[in-house]
């Protein structure tokens, strides 16, 4: 798998050293609006796109691992272009390798997912107008009770 056409979408960072493919549609997508996501980006939000690891491919170069801290205190990895910088998708100890958070705004059709739920939107900046109907948690939320049945089918095959 190598030509992107065979991918859901495909992705890369800003000087292209980095290329990638979604292997398929992820899991769900987060609009995190707590203040760990708002430093990291330095940005209002995040928009990860939450997949698994096996499912992301790299088409050319090699990221970089950073480990950075994170609210829970068990760090995470950030896979960043050696050259440019960009953050493509980070891994939090909960899941470990398993599974990647994909930055949204790394791919090249960005419009191609859009946020399932907004969390932590108690800190979320007072501006920031969420779209009316969307699924909103103040914090996070109960994987059981907002994951689509395949979903959590493809969590439980990589996790158990």
């Amino acid at each position: 798998m190598s030509d992107p056409a065979e991918f859901f979408a495909v992705g890369g960072c800003t000087c292209r050293a980095v290329r990638y493919g979604m292997a398929s549609g992820p899991m769900i997508v987060h609009c995190c609006h707590c203040r760990w996501c708002q430093r990291e980006t330095g940005a209002s939000f995040a928009l990860n796109a939450v997949i698994e690891s096996d499912r992301v491919v790299l088409l050319q170069g090699d990221p970089e691992l950073v480990m950075t801290p994170s609210a829970s205190g068990k760090g995470q990895k950030i896979a960043r272009c050696p050259q440019c910088r960009v953050a493509l998708w980070s891994s939090y100890a909960g899941a470990g390798d398993a599974l990647r958070f994909v930055r949204v705004g790394t791919l090249d059709d960005p419009d191609r997912v859009s946020p399932d739920v907004h969390i932590y939107a108690e800190s979320k900046q007072p501006w920031v107008v969420i779209p009316a109907g969307a699924r909103v948690f103040h914090q996070y939320y109960r994987r059981s009770e907002v994951w689509s049945p395949e979903s959590l089918a493809r969590r439980q095959a990589l996790l158990g």
